[in-house]
């Protein structure tokens, strides 16, 4: 009798443990940097990227640029500069993080005004950020924007056509209910119903390197920041990132990772600890949670790591995912950290888990405001 093959557990990724093994460590400008770096595990940088350019259209007033890199390991890198339309010379720069939103299937296509956008980035864009492109939209303000595909999302997803045993008997479950409901999942559906449960594995695989999912996510975002210093009209001394929900934890992670960074927005991403317990628990994947992060302090804590940026933190008052009263203790927490200082402007707001128009209007007030003046 033949014996079936094991399926890898992290397709796509096979050569991502020798990456590992060769750039075991991120190295910070600080020593509170390196502490946060070294709890995250996040690995080295990898060699000078070569950078590749696709196409470039303009509609709109905003010009895109579709780029791509190799990490040297797992699939290349997808990202796209936006640029205000005729505008010369250099412009400050925006990293545009996207949120994770249970869509692996796509990654930054969700916030930028393309040719064709897939049903998934319409339908993040439409329940995530009220219907805008944030990084098209910030680029037509004056800014050089990058929005790239994260580890594990879109052209850095992991290859789930043959999934491995847990996730496999997990989808299954997750067909036969669509079955018995009379629904036909999508592509991206299909995707990311799998990719939901395979993220426990990922995590798991990511624990026995040494490393975490936030770890590795942020090694991606520490490279494309690298990136967008380096390309041609971008400021490299005037650099700031944003990001909602998943994508707010990156930004502020980001911030606290590298002194490139001069403004941070962090948006439906900031609570305490404490308050996630009991019951908040389970509304968040592993982006937040990295096993033994607490002992650096909490959450609103590791703002105080950034050597130099401001940090705007919006709250929306309904989220479905922190509760009000620990988003307030955070608040509190984060106006003593740095308290008699400009680093830190926090802003409630009615409603849920949403980027509103309103809300990315007052986030690029500031960045304009911290980066341009």
């Amino acid at each position: 009798m033949t014996k079936t093959a094991r399926p890898s557990a992290i397709a796509g990724y096979d050569d991502w443990p020798a990456y590992v093994r060769a750039h075991p460590r991120h190295l910070a400008s600080t020593a509170a940097a390196q502490e946060l770096s070294d709890a995250l595990g996040v690995p080295g940088a990898p060699a000078p990227l070569e950078i590749r350019v696709h196409w470039e259209e303009t509609y709109d007033d905003a010009t895109t640029t579709e780029l791509s890199w190799q990490l040297g390991f797992g699939p290349r890198t997808r990202g796209w500069l936006v640029r205000p339309a005729g505008r010369p010379g250099r412009l400050p720069g925006v990293l545009a993080l996207h949120c994770h939103g249970g869509n692996k299937f796509g990654g930054a296509d969700r916030l930028v005004d393309l040719p064709a956008t897939h049903p998934s980035a319409a339908a993040a864009r439409a329940g995530h950020y009220d219907g805008r492109a944030l990084a098209t939209g910030i680029a037509r303000q004056g800014f050089a924007v990058l929005a790239h595909d994260a580890f594990a999302w879109g052209s850095r997803r992991f290859d789930l056509s043959t999934p491995p045993w847990r996730t496999a008997a997990a989808a299954d479950a997750r067909q036969a209910q669509w079955r018995a409901n009379g629904v036909v999942p999508s592509d991206a559906e299909e995707y990311n119903a799998a990719a939901g449960f395979h993220e426990d594995t990922v995590a798991k695989a990511a624990g026995l390197l040494g490393t975490s999912l936030a770890g590795m996510v942020a090694h991606d975002d520490l490279a494309a920041l690298d990136v967008l210093a380096a390309l041609p009209g971008v400021d490299a001394g005037n650099l700031g990132c944003i990001g909602f929900s998943g994508g707010g934890g990156r930004s502020l992670t980001l911030a606290a990772l590298s002194p490139r960074i001069r403004a941070a927005v962090v948006t439906c991403m900031m609570t305490t600890f404490e308050s996630l317990f009991p019951a908040y628990l389970d509304a968040h994947s592993w982006l937040l949670q990295t096993p033994g992060l607490w002992r650096l302090g909490d959450w609103p804590e590791l703002t105080a790591r950034s050597e130099a940026a401001r940090f705007l933190v919006q709250y929306a008052l309904a989220d479905e995912l922190f509760p009000e009263d620990g988003m307030r203790q955070a608040h509190r927490l984060l106006e003593s950290l740095h308290s008699g200082t400009d680093r830190y402007a926090g802003s409630f707001w009615p409603g849920g888990h949403v980027f509103t128009a309103a809300m990315q209007d007052e986030a690029l007030e500031f960045l304009a405001e911290t980066l341009t003046n």
